[in-house]
């Protein structure tokens, strides 16, 4: 449906879930990309969401729904059971301890450990499954055993739409981390051209970008799972060219400098979300209302290693390396079905998706685990997985 259609579905909820303000943040910058952020002021994390769009309506309608799936995410409408993974196991169960999420300075969980469970579905193989509770909870008011965050949670029209948004988002997380870990010859090697695509709609935030006297600097991350995947950078003119000492060039702080990461089965649209996550960010320092970013982090110089990705020189996005082909129809079920198929093919065989949200509410929250992929950088005691040690040691 329409955004329009969605927000009209969904505003008679905002109060019952301690929503009390939505407001335009666009105005705050010269670039003119909508911006919009939601106020949750007893929420259990974060208190301001925010969300971006080609449209005001598209904006407000993505900070609504983050802020919705937060709120649901603190407190989740699902049955638990209390009980040890030894003792669901012997009942008959499949279970997932998910170590790679436990917090720093905690211990993993033990296998005659009683904790809460809550059951999801692995949705490529169709299979109950068992998770503990606090892995998909957000809720920072408690000392949690799990490293708690809203990586892969989403929110839909429906759950299919928010697992979808989901299991996008674990892949972009996925190859913005292998993206990071790798060399940085390789890392700026991928700068497209984002005028390349010849998208109407991407070609206008370009040239939003540059009438503000900005710079972008678009780089396709699409990992061996081959979703396309791109990272935005965005930042003064004077980022590029040029030293980047405070002695042979002006000092840029961290915060003029904002990235954004987005992920789809069609290229164009995957740059489209990172190039308006990169304005979206740009506008959380700006407004300096946020309340996840330290007062530190205003005055922190531009590190070197990000002043030189504006010394990339762009190619056309064709000249990249193929992926996997966009499904010619592009209804929901096939494009999930297309991205679960390309996790499949790297072996990739759990995918847990819980839902969150009460079956009587007009959209779909879920919490999506995919624990062979990488997590973003959080406090864990595990900080790389697998594939991210691999491609740190050019395997």
């Amino acid at each position: 449906m329409s955004p329009r259609e969605t927000l009209s579905r969904v505003e008679p909820f905002l109060a019952r879930f301690g929503i009390t303000r939505v407001a335009r943040h666009t105005g705050l910058d010269e670039v003119g990309i909508p911006v919009w952020c939601a106020y949750t002021p007893n929420s259990r994390s974060i208190v301001i969401a925010q969300g971006k769009g080609l449209t005001d309506v598209d904006a407000k309608v993505s900070t609504v729904m983050e802020a919705l799936e937060r709120a649901v995410a603190g407190e989740p409408f699902v049955d638990l059971v209390r009980s040890t993974s030894s003792g669901l196991q012997g009942m008959g169960q499949k279970i997932d301890t998910l170590n790679c999420l436990i917090a720093v300075h905690k211990p993993d969980l033990g296998p005659d450990e009683e904790t809460e469970w809550v059951a999801g579905i692995n949705i490529v193989s169709g299979e109950k499954i068992y998770v503990p509770f606090e892995a998909v909870l957000l809720d920072r008011t408690r000392d949690a055993r799990y490293w708690m965050s809203s990586d892969g949670l989403a929110s839909g029209n429906n759950v299919e739409e928010a697992v979808f948004h989901g299991v996008l988002e674990r892949i972009e997380r996925d190859a913005h981390v292998l993206w990071q870990v790798g060399g940085e010859a390789d890392r700026y090697a991928g700068c497209v051209e984002p005028r390349g695509f010849q998208d109407g709609a991407l070609n206008g935030l370009i040239d939003k970008i540059e009438a503000a006297g900005l710079t972008l600097r678009l780089f396709d991350i699409t990992s061996d799972i081959a979703i396309p995947c791109f990272t935005a950078m965005l930042g003064p003119t004077d980022s590029v060219p040029g030293p980047w000492d405070r002695h042979g060039g002006r000092d840029i702080r961290l915060v003029e400098v904002t990235g954004g990461t987005g992920a789809h089965p069609a290229p164009v649209r995957a740059a489209i979300r990172a190039v308006t996550e990169a304005a979206q960010s740009r506008l959380t320092y700006i407004s300096g209302a946020r309340d996840d970013i330290s007062p530190a982090t205003f005055s922190r110089s531009l590190p070197p290693l990000m002043r030189r990705a504006f010394d990339a020189a762009p190619t056309s996005p064709a000249a990249r390396p193929l992926r996997e082909r966009t499904p010619e129809r592009g209804d929901l079920a096939h494009l999930l079905r297309h991205v679960l198929d390309a996790l499949r093919n790297k072996g990739i065989s759990s995918v847990i998706a819980v839902r969150l949200s009460d079956d009587t509410l007009p959209f779909g929250v879920v919490k999506v685990v995919i624990p062979q992929l990488e997590n973003p950088e959080g406090p864990r005691a595990r900080r790389f997985g697998t594939r991210a040690l691999a491609r740190a040691i050019g395997f």
